[in-house]
């Protein structure tokens, strides 16, 4: 049995997914998920029903903090040579955060890509170094099996110059200081299953809804305006990151409160958003159960900016026709669609609130001029797929 292992890691966090390939596609068989690898690592792994398999502690105390990325990835291949029969691994499919202009498709790894992709660590100081660092250990760890890097950006490539422009002198935009847009893969997955659906032609916006978070505008199958910008902080108020601020409001903070850039930094990924907000948590559902008023107010400013996000995007699109909710938050909690379709009416959308409750796949009336989804994405699943079309030429 042929099989790809999909890797997509965090500062502190590994996710990976084991695909076996079958006549009738790639099937996944299982997920791991590693969290907290610098601290008091623990391990879940699921099938691909989502059914628990095995969820315990993972003990990297003796793993130097640089190597316990690669520590934890070779827990992962260990755990599938022991538990996973007859498994024959061909390939290691990565996300990659920001692959810039440079890439607008899926490639395989080799020392001239790692090299270009450093670049980019600058823009995504969250990710891009771990993806690096998980390419590498792979590279260590299976050194004759290729990798194919995906990257989160390369659905954006080909947006409008008047979308992906700042104001700035043109010297700084030639140097590639512009709009690039993120949470691509989730965007083209969700796309395909658009397609597949017979409406993937529609003037559309998906809203990729979770930790971070995102908006993008699709006319014909392509992405033509996106809520993220030079990096991942811009657009949507997120669980711990900001999202679009007055950059006024930083030189102050520097001035005034004695903030050098770390400091600025940490304040705009990490103590931001949801968290921030409510100074409660950066998780939906715990403040959905905390019944306070900073809670609400987080979750009611997430909506209030969701909403507003959808008309610049819907002028973009120069009319909406359909709107997609995905993601960990877009497609479980019907209380936040909610909010957002109610301030959202004007555009001619008119939801059918038990299907919402229920979290249907089309939530929307008969009678709405917007066709409204919740579509489970899977970014993963499209990782998998990249690697496929690549090693098949």
């Amino acid at each position: 049995m042929k099989t790809v292992l999909t890797v997509n890691g965090g500062s502190s966090s590994l996710k990976c997914a084991l695909f076996a390939q079958q006549k009738d596609g790639l099937k996944c068989r299982f997920i791991f998920k590693l969290s907290n690898i610098l601290g008091d690592a623990r391990c879940k792994i699921s099938d691909a029903d989502g059914q628990l398999v095995e969820k315990a502690p993972l003990d990297l105390s003796t793993t130097f903090r640089d190597n316990r990325h690669q520590a934890a990835l070779q827990f992962v291949l260990s755990w599938i040579e022991t538990h996973v029969s007859k498994s024959e691994l061909i390939a290691f499919g990565h996300r990659v955060v920001h692959g810039g202009e440079q890439f607008s498709n899926p490639v395989r790894v080799n020392s001239q890509l790692l090299m270009a992709l450093e670049q980019y660590v600058p823009l995504a100081p969250l990710h891009q170094p771990y993806n690096l660092k998980l390419i590498r250990a792979c590279q260590i760890l299976e050194p004759s099996l290729p990798q194919i890097a995906c990257f989160d950006t390369m659905f954006h490539v080909g947006q409008p110059k008047i979308e992906r422009s700042y104001a700035l002198p043109r010297r700084f935009t030639d140097d590639g200081v512009h709009r690039y847009g993120f949470h691509g893969l989730s965007y083209e997955f969700i796309q395909r299953q658009l397609e597949s659906a017979n409406t993937g032609g529609l003037n559309t916006v998906v809203c990729h809804l979770g930790a971070g978070a995102s908006m993008c505008a699709v006319k014909d199958g392509q992405s033509i305006a996106s809520s993220m910008g030079f990096t991942a902080v811009d657009g949507l108020p997120m669980g711990s990151r900001c999202g679009s601020i007055d950059p006024g409001v930083l030189i102050y903070l520097a001035r005034h409160y004695d903030m050098d850039l770390d400091a600025l930094e940490q304040l705009i990924n990490k103590e931001s958003g949801l968290l921030g907000v409510s100074g409660i948590s950066a998780d939906m559902l715990e403040l959905h159960q905390a019944d306070h008023p900073h809670a609400e107010e987080a979750i009611e400013m997430f909506a209030y900016r969701i909403a507003l996000e959808l008309g610049r995007l819907s002028a973009t699109l120069e009319g909406l026709q359909q709107l997609v909710f995905t993601g960990g938050i877009g497609e479980n909690d019907a209380n936040l669609r909610q909010r957002v379709l109610e301030r959202s009416r004007w555009l001619g959308i008119q939801i059918d609130n038990a299907a919402n409750d229920r979290g249907d796949a089309l939530i929307s009336t008969l009678n709405s001029n917007v066709e409204v989804r919740v579509i489970p994405t899977n970014e993963e699943a499209m990782i998998a797929t990249h690697v496929e079309e690549v090693l098949n030429g």
